[in-house]
């Protein structure tokens, strides 16, 4: 009895006591009182002789105090630091719960109440757990069809709840469950997937992948515009009588913008439609607040997919089932996604690779394809069954059987897709969830705090909705006959350079709206006495414009000079060029600090951290005041901190590293942190239409939550004006 009134309070999350009576509960035999749609487990004593209130009591009959429910409790509040009480609260959607609105609520015996519209979305697909104290219900709410709406459909958009009198509330007697019996498995498992996941919503305009496509000069009239290719020599002048090796060249990209969108809707023209899956962990561990917020964040996302994108939800445990087939987000599709989300249940193991396999499945066998393809994974634990057994034995480290070959970056498959691995929590492995978005050509983010989690998805949707360039190579080709490439730095993005080392390429692929890269080329100058002038490089650019499918060429090669006069003063050094060394600087200091850590050298991780900032804080852009370099050194100082010892490295400080270098390397933002304070920090790689998602989720709430801030990675911000 004991181990039920503990129960009862933590459930309850409220400061009180309970009363429970000496005799048992009522026999689960028993009929359902007629006059009351709602039951509870806890009866009030019958004692009906006493005067005043009956005095609260515990399960050995004896009084007690109010009590305030400990830490343990904290994981069934949706907001630790909501005041409200959450009866008042529908956990299912986060909306508050008030009577005499038209919101019919539904109470179940465990005490918890929710909105009766929302409940019985998450029974019919055989749910029989309370979502918020776990507990096995004996009777469950029924939502008979309804005449007068269209195609019998439940309507379930949190903004227009249903106030017709169809809306009925049926309560359906269930058998009581054995007591020797294990803990069942929700159903949503128990019903076998497809052979083939060839089931996928028809597209808007009824267009397929094979295309014709047509190369065409940047000058004419393209739906998305051009990029725009800028190139930036290391110094404007070198003397003719002498050489210069490992001489620095910049390449800048900078993709164009996309017309205005609302509410994620697609306009003509405006960006590419997306086909998106989520892989997402249900098991044990996301019990409670996470899986709470987690359907929260999903709801986020399905607001903000237009009808031309299409959305897919698989979700993973022990096993993992397609949830919900690849629909297009029209207003029935999104209603129909709603429902899927909130039927998820936590239980069972971590098998990501199997979460991962249907999720590439359901992209793979698909009969439509939209141009954007991407997969958002989600784990705030590590895989029990494909790296390390359930048993926690057989451990390896061979993260790539995680991911399915069919959308292996370099495969061969012809398959663009990325996987954004969300690592939830300190619990989750930081290092698988990193490779497996490194091996797709996806990032890594790390939410550190719970109520972040729709902000991280936010960001990345983001960009996913901004899509403007696809399949963007950058081509360089040495100018003059005695030059020769040294080297092309490029972070993750594969490069490739030919055995005479004249010409070379960088494989860019998707670019978001107005969003930025930068490579450093570096050549052996030579010495030349022929002329005033050298010409470098010649550097063209191709891409697809995912809207009208064709490819484009920027014809005009933008060629790299140099002056050579007999006789220079002090050199100039760009500021750009540098700016753009001390981030390959550091992004390359963070992978050296990170191996040491893992060899268990934090002394020596933090003292690389310490001489890179140094070497940072000596340079032309640092004394000069640029912001890069203050976000930079900012950064190293924090990754110092956080390899302070080994358990702070272990709980945050290796997933923290991890998600860095996973910006810097693809040069697009990531979230990471505490995410509790972003007044002082840079806002890292990130695009005007991140930012804009991000200042949406912050700003547009479910029952009002408490303002939090999004703590971006501290790296590359803005570019300033050229000089």
């Amino acid at each position: 009895m004991g181990s039920k009134w503990r129960k009862a309070k933590l459930a309850l999350g409220m400061n009180m006591c309970l009363y429970v009576p000496h005799q048992k509960l009522e026999d689960s035999s028993s009929p359902p009182s007629s006059s009351s749609s709602t039951t509870t487990a806890i009866k009030h004593h019958h004692d009906a002789a006493s005067n005043g209130p009956p005095s609260p009591v515990s399960p050995s009959g004896k009084e007690c105090q109010p009590t305030t429910p400990n830490s343990s409790s904290s994981s069934f509040w949706l907001s630790k630091s909501s005041p409200k009480s959450s009866k008042k609260t529908c956990s299912i959607c986060l909306t508050t719960m008030k009577p005499g609105q038209g919101h019919a609520i539904f109470t179940a015996e465990c005490s918890h109440s929710f909105h009766f519209h929302c409940i019985t979305s998450n029974v019919k697909h055989g749910n029989q757990i309370c979502p918020v104290c776990r507990a096995k219900w004996k009777e469950i709410p029924f939502q008979g069809p309804a005449s007068n709406l269209p195609n019998g459909r439940s309507r379930i958009n949190p903004n227009e709840w249903p106030r017709d009198d169809a809306w009925m509330s049926v309560v359906r007697r269930l058998p009581s469950p054995r007591l020797d019996s294990p803990r069942q498995i929700s159903s949503l498992y128990h019903a076998s997937d497809p052979g083939t996941f060839d089931d996928d919503e028809v597209l808007e305009q009824h267009e397929t992948s094979e295309e014709n496509v047509f190369p065409k000069d940047s000058t004419k009239n393209n739906s998305i515009g051009a990029i725009e290719v800028k190139t930036y020599p290391e110094v404007s002048a070198v003397p003719r009588a002498s050489r210069h090796n490992n001489f620095a060249i910049l390449i800048h990209l900078k993709a164009p913008h996309t017309s205005g969108s609302q509410n994620g809707t697609t306009t003509k023209n405006s960006r590419a439609p997306i086909d998106l899956v989520t892989v997402l962990d249900v098991s044990g561990s996301m019990a409670g607040t996470k899986l709470a917020l987690l359907k929260r964040a999903m709801g986020f996302v399905i607001q903000h997919l237009g009808p031309s994108d299409r959305l897919s939800v698989i979700a993973f445990s022990s096993t993992a089932r397609r949830l919900f087939p690849l629909r297009r987000m029209t207003e029935t599709g999104r209603q129909e996604a709603l429902q899927a989300v909130n039927s998820l249940t936590s239980n069972g193991g971590t098998n990501i690779a199997e979460g991962l396999r249907k999720g590439a499945k359901v992209l793979v066998d698909r009969k439509w394809k939209n141009p954007v393809g991407s997969i958002i994974l989600l784990s705030d634990g590590q895989d029990t069954y494909t790296v390390t057994s359930p048993s926690g034995t057989h451990s390896r480290t061979d993260y790539k059987s995680l991911l399915p070959i069919s959308i292996h970056r370099n495969g061969g498959t012809g398959l663009h897709i990325p996987v954004h691995a969300f690592g939830f929590g300190a619990d989750h492995d930081a290092a698988s969830m990193h490779s497996i978005s490194e091996i797709s050509g996806g990032t890594f983010s790390f939410i550190e705090a719970e109520g972040v989690i729709q902000d991280a998805f936010a960001q990345c949707i983001g960009g996913l909705l901004s899509v403007v360039v696809q399949e963007a190579c950058v081509k360089v080709e040495c100018a003059h006959s005695n030059l020769l490439i040294n080297s092309i730095k490029a972070g993750s993005y594969r490069t490739s350079m030919s055995a005479d080392a004249k010409t070379g390429s960088i494989d860019v692929g998707d670019l978001y709206a107005e969003e930025e890269r930068d490579f450093l080329v570096t050549v052996n100058v030579p010495v030349d006495e022929s002329s005033d002038e050298m010409s470098l490089l010649k550097v063209r650019c191709i891409y697809r414009d995912p809207i009208s499918k064709e490819m484009v060429s920027l014809e005009e090669a933008n060629e790299v000079k140099i002056q050579r006069p007999t006789i220079i003063g002090q050199p100039v050094v760009s500021m750009e060029v540098d700016r753009q060394r001390n981030r390959l600087r550091t992004a390359e200091a963070i992978a050296e600090a990170r191996a040491a850590a893992e060899h268990g050298d934090l002394t020596g991780a933090v003292s690389l951290l310490e001489s890179c900032r140094r070497a940072l804080s000596e340079s032309i852009s640092a004394r000069s005041g640029d912001r890069l370099c203050v976000a930079l050194c900012a950064e190293l100082k924090e990754m110092q901190e956080r390899m302070a010892n080994r358990h702070v490295y272990e709980s945050s400080g290796r997933a923290y590293v991890l998600s860095g270098l996973s910006s810097h390397s693809w040069q697009r933002a990531t979230a990471r942190g505490d995410s509790t304070d972003s007044t002082s920090l840079v806002q890292a790689y990130q695009t005007p239409t991140m930012t804009d998602m991000v200042t949406r989720s912050q700003t547009m709430f479910f029952g009002n939550p408490p303002q939090r801030k999004l703590r971006q990675a501290q790296s590359f911000p803005g570019r300033p004006e050229p000089r």
